[in-house]
């Protein structure tokens, strides 16, 4: 069968591919790609031009699906976007969780020079740099060990993004929490917020364990999370990557670390409203399906 190949904006010709309907997606996207060769896989997104039963155009979105699945037939017209320049999950991971590891620590070791005057850092200050650290640590070994992907790649703008983020948290609460004027909290806010921190560290790896293992190697298939804490939220992973910086707040004790603390809650919760979203469309209880839980929360457990 032939399908036709216009672009996303004014409907513009690129070109005609011969498929069968038993294809996949992916097939799709390499007879695409050897007639544009600029337009690798991972940087083509189709759609098709008429509307699904939501009244939007329906995204091939899953490369093991066959064409017949998106109910492509003969003489169909796909829009193609051009996802930009890809870089892969993981390199865009590792470099965004490596900048605060090597940035905050220059705050503590060369606050002499960053300061201008020698002064004796309190245990607060060692254990924040000992808690910052750890966290990034882990975090780079789970990009490495424990997380698995269902998309490869993401746009390349996302890194400089993502890098502007996490790198500039990192100098505001950095410069703040080993600053020659940093006053120590008092010792029961440092022993709440300390172990707070390692609580909920441990807890955010446990959902990240507990993700992984709900998908098969080289596998894209999505099942619902259960068991522990996926039994209150849709997201823990973020519900406890919340509370560990709500400790590292209350153990410094400054505004910087509450600002960044806030932040990222902004924008956990929304990745958490939209996989919630996701997660009760996807499993909608109907042809077989199962159903989401309907009386599972969001983010934070019996309230949101």
């Amino acid at each position: 069968m032939k399908i036709t190949i216009v672009t996303s904006r004014g409907n513009k010709h690129i070109c005609d591919i011969e498929a069968e309907t038993t294809s996949t997606v992916l097939q799709l996207k390499k007879s695409f790609e050897k007639k544009n060769k600029k337009y690798y896989v991972d940087r083509q997104r189709f759609t098709t031009s008429t509307l699904g039963a939501d009244g939007k155009p329906v995204a091939l979105t899953d490369d093991g699906k066959t064409l017949s699945h998106y109910n492509i037939k003969s003489d169909t017209t796909l829009l193609f976007k051009d996802l930009g320049p890809q870089i892969s999950w993981t390199l865009v991971f590792l470099v965004e969780y490596a900048g605060p590891l090597c940035i905050y620590p220059l705050f503590y070791i060369f606050s002499k020079q960053i300061y201008g005057t020698d002064f004796q850092k309190s245990y607060v200050q060692d254990l924040a740099l000992i808690c910052y650290s750890l966290h990034y640590i882990k975090r780079l070994l789970e990009t490495i060990f424990v997380h698995r992907f269902s998309h490869g790649t993401m746009p390349l703008s996302n890194l400089f993004k993502n890098c502007t983020y996490y790198w500039g948290c990192t100098i505001m609460v950095s410069y703040f929490v080993n600053h020659a004027l940093y006053t120590a909290p008092s010792s029961i806010n440092v022993f709440v917020g300390l172990v707070l921190f390692a609580v909920s560290e441990f807890l955010n790896l446990m959902c990240h364990i507990q993700l992984r293992n709900l998908r098969p190697p080289g596998s894209t298939e999505r099942r619902i999370p259960k068991g522990g804490l996926f039994d209150l939220v849709s997201c823990p992973n973020y519900t406890a990557e919340i509370t560990a910086w709500i400790g590292f707040s209350i153990m410094t004790q400054t505004l910087t670390a509450f600002i960044f603390t806030l932040l990222g809650a902004f924008q956990m919760y929304v990745w958490a409203v939209a996989k919630h979203r996701r997660y009760r469309k996807e499993f909608d209880g109907q042809n077989g399906n199962p159903l989401y839980p309907r009386n599972r929360k969001i983010i934070v457990p019996f309230l949101l």
